[in-house]
């Protein structure tokens, strides 16, 4: 069992732990240690950590996350019944497709039991395993990644900035959407960006998501799968100084989208990638969990996995064309539906309603067609 392999929590953590307050997040979280592995049973979130960093090119830091675990089980909860578990730590495989199995095996049996998987540490290639989790659950896959570039193959690149073309190419192709939040033009080729117009992907630009942070909220809230690489972080922020960038996401922006990951109804797995647990990320990336879980706590349960009869419906009229749009009245929050078409061998469900903002409402009633539900359409006739 894959789970057998997976190291336990450290007996400094452990020790750590017990001498926590009665109401720190540590002692709320069920630890898997030497001498006993959680029952996964009432689970809802499970963490682990990743200690491979091949894809970067370079050794492992061959440590145990003892100073982000520290943290992270020091903050304090809000109100929340969240039942998690950190089963503890994949160490590096004799190769690092070794580790991908491993990263991959785990996160579907954990899938599979209802369990969303965080996967922390590590480079951003483990976005591929994590991809390939979903192959044998008869599903197609949303994948959202907040990036400052597409990691599309580029020449001599290495698997941290080059994953995305595996996933696009390889099979089985269980891709239906690409969705990047915060791409810098400049580490962009022009042939990258075109690729990924054509093939009717999202990507909204740094500037954009920055002015107006909530257009990424209906791209969550339609995303089974979310892989942060911290790259995309001012170094002022995260603290990251060898790999200097000196543009990104703030500390607040990068946990509000966080938070928008969590609350997403369809959201079931996250990462959280390039982040070498100096001690100078540890409390970003601690915070930015946090975030998540708090995101997590407040689901609403609505479309897809609710009823869309209560919604409130709106049908707007452009070119002799029914736009129909629902509003939840739990919410307030907005979709659109897509008239896909569903063939024998599309694994493809019948979810109707693409999540989307008011102004898209509102936008249709001056005769303005949404973005994202002509992408969304051009994808499903590819």
């Amino acid at each position: 069992m894959a789970f057998d392999l997976l190291q336990p929590v450290s007996e400094e953590i452990v020790q750590f732990t017990e001498g926590l307050s009665k109401q720190a997040l540590g002692k709320k979280i069920v630890i898997h240690t030497d001498d006993e592995f959680p029952n996964l049973e009432d689970i809802s979130i499970a963490i682990i950590t990743v200690n491979e960093y091949r894809g970067l090119g370079v050794d492992n830091h061959d440590d145990e996350f003892v100073a982000f675990r520290k943290y992270l089980y020091s903050l304090f909860p809000g109100n929340w019944n969240l039942s998690i578990a950190d089963l503890g730590t994949i160490q590096q495989g004799a190769s690092i497709e070794d580790s991908y199995f491993l990263v991959k095996t785990i996160s579907e049996e954990l899938i599979r039991k209802k369990i969303t998987p965080i996967i922390i540490g590590g480079s951003q290639d483990l976005t591929y395993p994590l991809y390939r989790a979903y192959d044998n659950l008869d599903q197609m896959v949303n994948l959202t990644v907040v990036d400052n570039a597409f990691d599309f193959a580029k020449e001599n690149g290495l698997p941290y900035n080059s994953y995305l073309s595996r996933i696009v190419v390889e099979e089985p192709c269980n891709l239906f959407n690409y969705a990047n939040i915060g791409y810098q033009t400049y580490f962009n080729s022009q042939e990258e960006i075109d690729l990924v117009e054509k093939l009717f992907f999202e990507a909204y630009r740094l500037g954009e998501v920055s002015n107006n942070i909530t257009l990424a909220e209906p791209v969550f809230r339609d995303t089974d799968l979310v892989s942060f690489d911290l790259g995309s972080v001012e170094s002022s922020y995260s603290g990251n100084n060898q790999q200097f960038n000196p543009n990104g996401f703030s500390g607040k922006e990068i946990c509000s989208l966080a938070r928008y990951a969590g609350i997403s109804d369809k959201v079931s797995s996250f990462g959280i990638f390039n982040f070498d647990n100096s001690i100078k990320e540890v409390s970003l990336v601690a915070q930015v969990l946090w975030y998540f879980l708090e995101g997590y706590e407040f689901r609403s349960n609505e479309y897809p996995f609710g009823s869309k009869e209560n919604y409130f419906k709106y049908i707007v009229l452009i070119d002799d064309e029914e736009l129909i749009f629902y509003k939840s009245d739990k919410t307030d929050r907005w979709w659109i539906e897509i008239p896909f078409v569903v063939s024998e061998n599309n694994k493809l469900k019948r979810n109707t309603l693409l999540p989307c903002t008011h102004q898209d409402y509102l936008a249709a009633c001056e005769q303005e067609r949404p973005e994202r539900w002509w992408k969304a359409q051009r994808r499903n006739l590819l």
